[in-house]
């Protein structure tokens, strides 16, 4: 939810004004707006470029997972894990759009730990791979917005560690 949806609907629930803090909370969100959609436009627009720069990457930090045996071993299996990188890359747009990690936690994160055990596929590799899409997508942002898209990559990584 939103940083201007969540201050009106706790005013509301509250039955009174938004505070000044809060109005300045909202000043804020929209300062950074512009901000936030050109890196949400950078991450949309180069995908497939992040992806595969990250892949190409988490395969030669990670061998084993494309060896045989291994959770990506075959074109159908990797196919699979570079869908899932897209899903996480186009998640992160969301929460840097949103300016918040709710987005990322209701829609992606609730129950992906079970998931991934479930599908016996590493959790620990899951979020190497995140930080390979991290390296990637950061090299293609500007300096000032690199630090304000990281922390949304490190919340799915710190929940997948």
């Amino acid at each position: 939810m939103s940083v201007v949806s969540q201050v009106i609907l706790n005013a509301d629930d509250e039955l009174r004004y938004p505070t000044s803090g809060e109005l300045k909370g909202i000043e804020d969100f929209l300062k950074t707006g512009i901000q936030r959609m050109r890196i949400a436009e950078t991450l949309s627009e180069n995908e497939k470029k992040i992806v595969d720069q990250a892949s190409k990457e988490l395969w030669q930090r990670r061998p084993d997972f494309i060896a045989p045996g291994g959770n990506a071993y075959g074109q159908r299996e990797r196919s699979l894990c570079i869908r899932d990188y897209g899903w996480y890359l186009r998640l992160i747009t969301y929460g840097v759009i949103a300016g918040d990690k709710d987005p990322i936690e209701r829609i992606g994160l609730v129950g992906v730990r079970e998931m991934y055990n479930a599908l016996d596929v590493p959790v620990p590799g899951m979020a190497e791979a995140i930080r390979c899409l991290k390296e990637a997508s950061l090299n293609l942002l500007t300096e000032e917005d690199a630090p304000a898209a990281a922390p949304y990559f490190d919340y799915i990584i710190q929940a997948m560690s």
